[in-house]
């Protein structure tokens, strides 16, 4: 039994390193580093006026953790959705590989290559809201999408590089598709040229999610219900893309505990 006792110690440590090593793996070079800079400095902050005996900024930070708490499960969903599908070990192993999958991998890999060598892309993906009318007067491809053909339409010697493209479900509609500008796009930085003003113009006019790629600066923005993020990493563009077209139906359970509620509600959204 003193075993044991002592052997504890040195279990605890190793699961916390084991959870520690998860998350730093996980979240390392996306926006969500910048989470866990700002929380270790706000702890550092609620430790220092504990020290120097500071109540009410004590009770004022306690008041902004259970607003933040919320706050973080929302702004920060296709990060923590996509973490927890990671945690799942039932049928791992034999887990199909869907199409959407498939077409998911494809797409980002071919975005964030063209990110690497700057060159500029506006791919618009359709959502409920129809984008026919735009691929009619653009030039029309109706080809199953391929990372080949996505890079190859936005090389700078070919004559479709300028304009959109649209994809609808893992098809290629059009090419060379001139989108609508936004008519305010002062929160843009003057980096932001023409493509970026037509990614934010097409997103606050239809639901389609819009990816831009700046040619300038190689940052990967999204554009969506008129709100351009930018400077966005490859696991929170597939979590983004994967939230918005592919969300599993989900239907909670009349019991369990609240972290179960939690993945649930992250799962439907």
């Amino acid at each position: 039994m003193w075993l044991f006792h002592l052997m504890v110690p040195a279990v605890e440590i190793l699961i916390i390193a084991i959870v520690v090593y998860y998350l730093l793996s996980f979240f390392w070079n996306t926006r969500a580093m910048d989470l866990l800079y700002g929380s270790l400095a706000f702890l550092a902050f609620y430790s220092l006026s504990k020290w120097l005996n500071l109540p009410v900024v004590e009770k004022l930070m306690l008041y902004v953790v259970n607003v933040a708490v919320l706050a973080l499960l929302i702004i920060f969903q296709p990060e923590l959705r996509l973490a927890l599908s990671k945690l799942s070990l039932k049928n791992r192993r034999y887990r199909e590989v869907t199409e959407f999958d498939k077409f998911l991998d494809s797409i980002s890999q071919s975005i964030y290559r063209l990110a690497e060598r700057r060159i500029g892309a506006l791919v618009v993906l359709e959502n409920q809201d129809s984008l026919e009318d735009l691929a009619n007067k653009a030039v029309r491809i109706d080809a199953q999408f391929s990372p080949e053909l996505l890079e190859s339409i936005f090389v700078t010697t070919t004559p479709l590089h300028d304009g959109a493209i649209i994809v609808r479900g893992t098809t290629i509609v059009s090419a060379a598709t001139i989108l609508p500008l936004a008519d305010d796009s002062t929160h843009l930085s003057k980096s932001m040229g023409t493509r970026h003003r037509a990614g934010l113009g097409i997103s606050q006019l239809t639901d389609a999610l819009v990816v831009v790629v700046s040619e300038e600066t190689g940052k990967v923005s999204i554009a969506r219900d008129g709100i351009m993020t930018r400077g966005v990493k490859i696991d929170r563009f597939k979590g983004i893309i994967r939230s918005v077209f592919s969300s599993p139906k989900v239907s909670i359970p009349s019991s369990g505990n609240l972290w179960e509620t939690v993945k649930l509600w992250l799962w439907n959204h």
